[in-house]
């Protein structure tokens, strides 16, 4: 008979917790490669690259921790912070260079911010509302979305980075729908 090893818990040093600190501190340099690639739209291999990386850090950072078998407070907490300071922070960026339109990008802003202040409310009492599967899809979809606006293969494939970004949306509000369901049906389990 194989023993469940409950996980252990994780300080903010860990090899996962560095990956995800790593995305949050070099998002900054993302934002400023997309307002100042050459051709004003934000549209650069570096930026391009840059990108792809911090969006590999998402990956292998929950990888190392269930490799490992931990669990950490603060991972819970940085893990979709980085993801929302780079999606959001990027796609703000698109929109002041012209590459994005400000709706679809409002749209998931609002999206994120609502679901984080939403969360973070039922956590004050204690409820925790746990990240679908379908919730880290919809980074990676955001992510593809993302990568594909600073490409410069794509650079004048206006049409097919706009369908990118709107698929983007749908998956960021489907989403928000199911978390919302999720914490729903939570409270009327729990009574709250």
């Amino acid at each position: 008979m194989t023993e469940i090893v409950p996980p252990r818990q994780a300080g903010l040093t860990h090899p996962a917790n560095i990956l995800t600190i790593t995305r949050l501190l070099f998002a900054p340099l993302l934002f400023w490669l997309v307002l100042n690639a050459r051709d004003d739209r934000g549209v650069s291999w570096a930026a391009f690259s840059l990108g792809v990386a911090l969006g590999s850090t998402d990956f292998f950072d929950g990888k190392v921790a269930r490799r490992a078998n931990v669990v950490s407070r603060s991972g819970a907490f940085l893990d979709p912070l980085a993801d929302k300071v780079v999606i959001l922070g990027s796609s703000f960026c698109l929109v002041s260079v012209d590459r994005y339109w400000w709706l679809p990008v409002s749209i998931m802003a609002v999206r994120e911010l609502g679901i984080t202040a939403w969360r973070t409310r039922w956590a004050r009492e204690g409820l925790s509302i746990p990240a679908r599967r379908s919730a880290k899809y919809k980074t990676f979809v955001q992510g593809v979305a993302l990568a594909m606006a600073v490409m410069p293969t794509l650079e004048t494939a206006d049409t097919t980075v706009a369908v990118a970004l709107w698929v983007a949306v749908v998956w960021t509000v489907v989403t928000g729908v199911q978390y919302l369901l999720d914490g729903q049906n939570a409270t009327s389990r729990t009574g709250a």
